[in-house]
């Protein structure tokens, strides 16, 4: 009883774990590949994943100090995750490191270029760069007005939903 209360994750861990459980999940939508063309390689994968996790960090900054601990897990979730690939992928010990590091580095570029382009809304032409950058980096005459506007959809149904829902690690993503 004692070792649990002493090992058993802060709720903020497990909401953070739980909301990045939900962002691979929504990642994962079928229409995403193949209605919005969004690569179904490595690069896209992660693209696709890490845009769902931007967005509910958005949500979340500057809602006061429980939305912040529970960003801090989806964050810890989300890098753990990208740890866990890389090993699973034969990526030796020395290396992951270095490529974690690298992988950082895009994530927060990505949340800074999401942010500044989410704050400029009705204005979407800085998204729309920004996709086109990085989601469609590969892609030849890619849909990105499809995407766009499943992102907006995302984020209004994001910003309907309860910060206590977040907080608790439930989302909801919108249907498109």
């Amino acid at each position: 009883m004692i070792l649990d209360r002493i090992f058993r994750p802060k709720p903020s861990v497990t909401a953070g774990r739980t909301l990045y459980a939900a962002c691979v999940q929504q990642s994962r939508t079928p229409r995403l590949y193949v209605d919005m063309a969004a690569p179904d390689s490595v690069e896209g994968r992660f693209e696709v994943y890490t845009l769902h996790v931007v967005l509910i960090l958005d949500r979340l900054v500057n809602q006061g100090p429980e939305a912040a601990k529970t960003s801090q897990g989806l964050f810890d979730a989300y890098t753990q995750s990208l740890d866990d690939a890389l090993r699973e992928m034969g990526v030796g010990d020395l290396t992951v490191g270095k490529k974690m590091r690298r992988l950082g580095e895009a994530f927060y570029g990505r949340v800074k270029n999401y942010h500044a382009a989410l704050e400029k809304l009705p204005d979407t032409d800085d998204l729309r760069a920004l996709v086109l950058r990085t989601v469609y980096a590969d892609v030849e005459a890619p849909p990105v007005e499809a995407l766009i506007s499943y992102i907006l959809k995302q984020k209004e149904g994001l910003a309907a939903q309860a910060l206590e829902d977040f907080v608790r690690g439930t989302v909801t993503w919108a249907v498109t």
